[in-house]
C-alpha cells in the first residue's frame, strides 16, 4: 500500500486557516443573533444594552406565534413520517434493482438538493393552484416531503452500502418472506442511518422558508413564514429570539444525527 503524498507543513497550516476563516464566516452570525434575542430594546441592536427574556415571554404569550409554531411542528412531524418510509423504500429499491435506470432515478429522486428552492416553490406552486392545494396542511406536508426525500434516500442508500446484502438472501432461502427478511435483517442494520434520516427530513420541514411562502398563508403560515414576513414588515425583536430557538433545536437534532451516524 502506497503511502500517503507529503505534504508541506505551510500549506497545512494555509488550509487550515482558510477553513477557519470559512466556518467563521458561517457560524458569526449565530454569535450575533443569541444575544440580541436577549436584548431589552424595543428594536434589534447589537451589543445589547440591557438584558431581559422579554421578547421570549412575548413569543411564548402570543397566540399568532403559537400557532405559527404547532403549524410548523406538525408539518415536520408529518414530513418525518411520510418521507422516511417513503425514502427508504425508494433507496431499498434502487440499490437491489442496481442497473443504469436505477442510477437515473436515484438522480431524479436527490435532484432537489441540486435545483434551487424557489424554482421548485414556483412549480409547486402553479399546480396547488389547480389541486386547489394552496394554504392547506396537506399540500404543505406534501411539499416539504419533496424536500426531505433526497436526504433520505442518501442516508440509506449509504447505510445499505455497508451491509452485506447476503444475509437477507441467506434469511430467504431459509424459508423467511421477502418481508420478513427485510424487517428482521435488513432493517436492524439501519436503525441509525434511518433515525439520523428523519431527524433531517424533521429539520429540513421546520427550516424551510421558501416553499412555504408560497402555499403557506393566514391560518396556515409557519412560524419561518411569519419570521420572515415579521421582518419585512417591522423589525420585531421577538424574531431574534425564536432564531435563537429554532438555532439551539437545529444544531441540537443534528447534532444527535452525527452521532447516530455509523462512525465509518
Amino acid at each position: 500500500m502506497s503511502a500517503e503524498p507529503w505534504i508541506a507543513p505551510w500549506r497545512r497550516a494555509w488550509l487550515a486557516a482558510l477553513a477557519l476563516l470559512v466556518l467563521a464566516f458561517l457560524v458569526l452570525p449565530v454569535f450575533i443573533v443569541l444575544p440580541m434575542s436577549f436584548s431589552d430594546s424595543q428594536y434589534l441592536e447589537f451589543p445589547p444594552r440591557a438584558w431581559s427574556l422579554r421578547w421570549y415571554e412575548a413569543y411564548l404569550g402570543s397566540a399568532d406565534w403559537m400557532r405559527a409554531t404547532r403549524i410548523s411542528l406538525l408539518a415536520a412531524l408529518l414530513t418525518t413520517v411520510l418521507a422516511t418510509p417513503l425514502g427508504l423504500a425508494a433507496a431499498y429499491g434502487l440499490h437491489r434493482a442496481g442497473g443504469r435506470t436505477a442510477r437515473v432515478l436515484r438522480a431524479a429522486l436527490v435532484a432537489p438538493l441540486v435545483v434551487p428552492v424557489i424554482i421548485l416553490a414556483i412549480g409547486i406552486f402553479y399546480l396547488y393552484v389547480r389541486l386547489g392545494l394552496v394554504n392547506t396542511m396537506t399540500g404543505l406536508v406534501l411539499a416539504h416531503t419533496a424536500l426531505a426525500l433526497p436526504f433520505v434516500v442518501v442516508l440509506v442508500d449509504a447505510g445499505l452500502r455497508r451491509i452485506d446484502l447476503d444475509q437477507e438472501r441467506v434469511a430467504r432461502s431459509l424459508g423467511a418472506s421477502p418481508l420478513r427478511a427485510f424487517l428482521t435483517v435488513v432493517l436492524p442494520q439501519l436503525e441509525r442511518s434511518l433515525a439520523a434520516a428523519a431527524v433531517l427530513a424533521f429539520v429540513t420541514s421546520l427550516d424551510e422558508v421558501v416553499v412555504a411562502l408560497f402555499v403557506s398563508g393566514g391560518e396556515m403560515s409557519t412560524l419561518t413564514r411569519r419570521m420572515f414576513t415579521g421582518l419585512r414588515d417591522q423589525v420585531d425583536p421577538t424574531i431574534a429570539a425564536i432564531s435563537s430557538l429554532l438555532i439551539v433545536i437545529s444544531v441540537g437534532l443534528l447534532g444527535g444525527a452525527q452521532l447516530l451516524l455509523p462512525r465509518r
